[in-house]
């Protein structure tokens, strides 16, 4: 089967999408979408895989990335328009149906389009963000705090700290970022650790430190965590994030209340009757579903859900490609039995 990897662009009156395509043309169709801060490259190790097993693999840009549209304005990042974009994207695929998996940011945009539009979802499948939480807002993901380690007389909105400051301190956030993007990229781009269990995510500190990184706002100049990215990885990321700055990125924060909003206008009060997959990432501290309540809302929202968990940080596709292939091969293999490339 092809698995080299090809670009291509989609453009409408309202957006442009670049997305990374491999595998047959005519293969069942998985749709990979990213969040904060990446790009479609963060799926590198899953588009040769899946397209060497028969499947047509996209991963798009996401807008205000990359080499995609980088709209002007807060509102432009709201759940709505991104779901738009993405089935302008199914559109111009000529597909009427496509398998969605998603990731940090992208995982409420594949869980908005699967409850929003059901008729274009075969299945769907989430890294790190389980369903029925940040796609209904933040005061929904706060509802969910484990105060046993977020006192809320301290962490009044728990590990979602951060998420408050892009609220309070936009333009201190974003310049915190875009001060040096190769050391942003260095810092967030770091693997899971055991020894962090049970403790609070740095994320948590954000408010009380003045920001991501403190009073100077500027990114340290850590080495580089070769078992997430490689130095070639990184350059493109850095590269992204130097030309499109880190407004788009971060403007994904500035709509919870709307994208609140959207969440109750979805199909059946909801509910998910097409396969579902939730892989939780056990050393994920701040997306943190091993010992909180915060996957639990979607048990009662999906009727055919599978769970995982992988040993892996918050960029499980980058961290643990083999152990998130094989989650993802066995769910499509058992769950969705119809749509596996028969040679």
């Amino acid at each position: 089967m092809p698995t080299t990897m090809t670009e291509h662009v989609v453009k409408t009156d309202r957006h442009t999408t670049f997305y990374l395509a491999a595998g047959p043309e005519d293969g069942p169709l998985l749709i990979f979408v990213h969040g904060w801060p990446e790009l479609s490259i963060s799926w590198r190790h899953q588009l040769p895989a899946f397209a060497a097993l028969g499947f047509r693999c996209v991963a798009p840009d996401m807008r205000g990335y990359g080499r995609s549209s980088v709209p002007g304005r807060h509102e432009d990042y709201a759940q709505a328009e991104i779901v738009t974009d993405m089935i302008a994207l199914l559109d111009a695929l000529g597909r009427d149906q496509a398998v969605w998996i998603g990731h940090d940011w992208g995982s409420p945009v594949v869980w908005n389009i699967a409850s929003h539009h059901p008729e274009r979802t075969r299945a769907v499948a989430s890294l790190c963000i389980p369903y029925g939480v940040l796609d209904n807002g933040l005061e929904a993901l706060i509802a969910l705090v484990d105060r046993s380690v977020y006192p809320e007389e301290e962490f009044p909105a728990g590990q979602w700290e951060y998420m408050r400051f892009y609220e309070e301190n936009f333009a201190q956030a974003t310049a915190g970022f875009e001060s040096n993007p190769y050391n942003s990229a260095k810092v967030i781009f770091r693997r899971g650790d055991p020894d962090g269990r049970g403790k609070p995510s740095r994320t948590a500190f954000v408010r009380k430190h003045g920001g991501w990184f403190g009073p100077d706002n500027t990114a340290p100049d850590i080495p580089r965590d070769e078992n997430v990215v490689s130095e070639a990885d990184l350059s493109i990321y850095a590269a992204s994030l130097q030309r499109n700055g880190f407004f788009g990125a971060d403007s994904f924060y500035m709509n919870h209340e709307a994208n609140g909003d959207y969440a109750r206008t979805a199909k059946n009060g909801g509910v998910l009757s097409m396969p579902v997959l939730f892989i939780a990432a056990r050393y994920d501290y701040t997306c943190e579903c091993i010992d909180s309540d915060l996957a639990k809302p979607q048990i009662a929202l999906c009727e055919n859900l599978t769970t995982r968990t992988i040993d892996s940080g918050h960029w499980m596709a980058q961290e643990k490609p083999v152990e998130l292939n094989a989650a993802l091969s066995h769910w499509l293999a058992t769950e969705v039995p119809d749509i596996w490339p028969i040679p």
